[in-house]
């Protein structure tokens, strides 16, 4: 069985998971039985390129990486091309077959066009799986209520904690659990920024490490000014507390202005300072904070070092549950794209062995 993909944005993240795909392709095969075709690439900044019988997505990476366009540019919205695309592969979504990967930067303010994006996909028969935290902190329940009318799968593993399953975990392994809070550290700028500064080394020294790596962006006041990480929260707080939190409403204050004095002062004292996302409560009564603060040294979220991060979901009745990235980057945000792509895969295979009730 094959996916066909049209990738909408080409950024760092949607560039290392063509990689990746080609990568794990024998496993993928093996383990749940697909093949990927990318038949469309939809840009901003690279143009677009489109052909049923698929592109090449890693060579139209690599020129990526060079500097060099993909395609013409076709002018006009990207929501229009889209559909326009989709319009072409109206067979294979009919089959269930037809995936849209959005992979477009946050836009912090209303989550567009990334949330037009989804509604288009859905809309005409795709699945969509996303690495973009805006459509799920700003409409997450109206798009969660088109996936369903469309009986089509939405998912977004990506969002928070790269490629480690916070939301499969509570969706698939917790029935009959209840979220009533969670507290993490979620974003790797600041975390690397923050120990980076406990080691001596200077605020703009350790931001300019992390755009190099392709983890910060140019303008990164996204992350310094605790934006992601409130984007964040409020995707954690949509989906696992019920919420109706956009990052607008998270109580937040980032880390443009801790000194490296305070941060002296908190080591001194035994503390560690950690940028915090957390919320508690549940449906209209839920609340969100971002911020940064002192944290002893027995507790979890004072142990990450660089770019490392965690959640701590707070469950009736098993109580803590932590969650702990190690490692965290562009590799490991691509995989969870790939991980929900296997999801898909494996819905569809079922639904294909299912019997056909008799009519």
């Amino acid at each position: 069985m094959t996916l066909e993909l049209v990738l909408v944005g080409f950024g760092h993240v949607a560039r290392r998971f063509v990689h990746l795909l080609h990568d794990r392709k024998r496993s993928l095969a093996g383990d749940s039985a697909f093949d990927i075709r990318v038949v469309a690439i939809v840009t901003r900044r690279h143009g677009v390129v489109a052909a049923t019988k698929g592109v090449d997505a890693r060579r139209l990476a690599d020129r990526v990486e060079r500097g060099k366009s993909i395609g013409a540019d076709e002018g006009g919205r990207s929501v229009d091309l889209l559909r326009a695309i989709l319009r072409r592969h109206f067979s294979t979504a009919r089959r269930r077959q037809l995936v849209v990967v959005e992979t477009t930067p946050l836009d912090i303010e209303r989550g567009q066009p990334a949330i037009d994006h989804i509604r288009t996909a859905l809309a005409a028969g795709a699945h969509v799986v996303t690495a973009n935290k805006g459509p799920i902190a700003f409409a997450y329940r109206e798009l969660t209520r088109n996936a369903e009318r469309a009986r089509r799968r939405l998912l977004f593993e990506g969002v928070v904690m790269d490629g480690v399953p916070i939301f499969n975990l509570v969706r698939e392994s917790l029935p009959a659990v209840t979220v009533t809070g969670f507290r993490g550290v979620v974003n790797s700028t600041t975390n690397f920024v923050l120990t980076s500064m406990e080691a001596g080394e200077s605020f703009d020294a350790a931001l300019a490490a992390m755009q190099k790596a392709g983890i910060a962006e140019a303008d990164p006041s996204l992350d310094i000014d605790g934006w992601d990480a409130a984007a964040k929260a409020s995707a954690l707080a949509n989906v696992l507390l019920d919420a109706r939190i956009t990052p607008q409403l998270v109580d937040r204050e980032g880390i443009r202005g801790l000194s490296s004095e305070r941060i002296a002062a908190a080591r001194a004292a035994g503390l560690r300072l950690k940028l915090v996302a957390s919320a508690r409560g549940r449906g209209r009564n839920a609340r969100a904070q971002v911020a940064p603060l002192e944290l002893a040294p027995t507790d979890l979220l004072a142990t990450l070092e660089g770019q490392q991060n965690a959640i701590v979901l707070e469950t009736d009745p098993l109580g803590e549950i932590a969650i702990v990235q190690r490692g965290a980057g562009l590799t490991q945000t691509a995989y969870a794209l790939v991980s929900d792509l296997a999801t898909i895969a494996r819905d569809v295979n079922r639904s294909r062995r299912a019997p056909r009730a008799r009519r």
